[in-house]
């Protein structure tokens, strides 16, 4: 097992900004927080989904409770890389998100059912009901994207990232091989997600509201799916039903680049 924080609870708001709300919103976080020891970093995830992508549409109805398994890597990946099993779950706004780690390969046969479980841990036994649960589950997307993340200087707690270069692929789903992915952000926008175990500041909020940045409804693994549904063009009713759902809550939804492809 790593080092890394294994459970998670807390309340996460999602922000779109262009490249000045970017810079506006630094200057004000480099008083209160730090970059971690990570810097900018590279994140890898395999979504799993069933056939009938189960998961993702009952997210995007935008249930009372949802939730979601992932495999993550950082970084350049290989046989042994550190790689976390994570179930994201939320409930009524709070995110709670339990992981164990393993090498890549160890974690993938797992979860494709070539091999055993990792550990006799509790979170284990949670991922093993979830598979059961779901049953025809498999490798349904790769999504990566460079993050800068901050953690807070006096509340370790506080934290905000900073996510670009957000790709998906399903032609290739393996974090050891590079793909060019398609990206759902337009240039020079940055998805900022604030995390906090309670409410943040009425400094910060202010801060937000005097460079007009507001919260959205966004999902990185939705936004690529509807990408993925509209560049297959066979189920127009259900795109159009499934933005309606991302727009119930009266934040607007940015718009992605349909079918651009990335090369660097």
């Amino acid at each position: 097992m790593s080092d890394y924080k294994e459970v998670f609870r807390r309340t996460e708001i999602k922000y779109l900004i262009n490249e000045k709300q970017y810079k506006e919103i630094m200057r004000y976080l480099n008083g209160i927080a730090a970059v971690d020891e990570y810097g900018l970093s590279k994140i890898n995830n395999i979504y799993f989904d069933t056939n009938d992508h189960r998961l993702i549409r009952t997210s995007m109805e935008k249930p009372v409770y949802k939730e979601k398994l992932r495999l993550r890597t950082y970084g350049v990946t290989n046989d042994e890389s550190n790689s976390f099993i994570e179930i994201k779950k939320k409930y009524d706004g709070v995110v709670y998100k339990r992981r164990i780690s393993a090498g890549y390969t160890e974690a993938l046969d797992y979860l494709t059912d070539k091999r055993g479980r990792i550990d006799d841990s509790q979170i284990s036994k949670e991922i093993e009901s979830f598979k059961q649960t779901y049953k025809d589950l498999k490798p349904a997307m790769k999504i990566c994207y460079d993050r800068i993340a901050m953690a807070g200087k006096d509340d370790k707690e506080f934290r905000v990232t900073f996510d670009t270069d957000i790709t998906w692929d399903t032609e290739n789903i393996d974090l050891r091989e590079y793909t060019p992915g398609y990206n759902i952000l337009k240039a020079g926008q940055y998805l900022m997600e604030i995390k906090v175990s309670n409410s943040f500041s009425t400094q910060l909020a202010g801060m937000l509201s005097k460079y007009h940045i507001f919260p959205v409804s966004f999902s990185k693994y939705a936004k690529a799916y509807l990408d993925m549904l509209s560049m297959k063009n066979d189920r127009p009713e259900q795109i159009e039903a499934a933005e309606r759902l991302i727009r119930a809550d009266g934040s607007s939804a940015p718009s992605f680049s349909k079918g651009e492809r990335i090369y660097a």
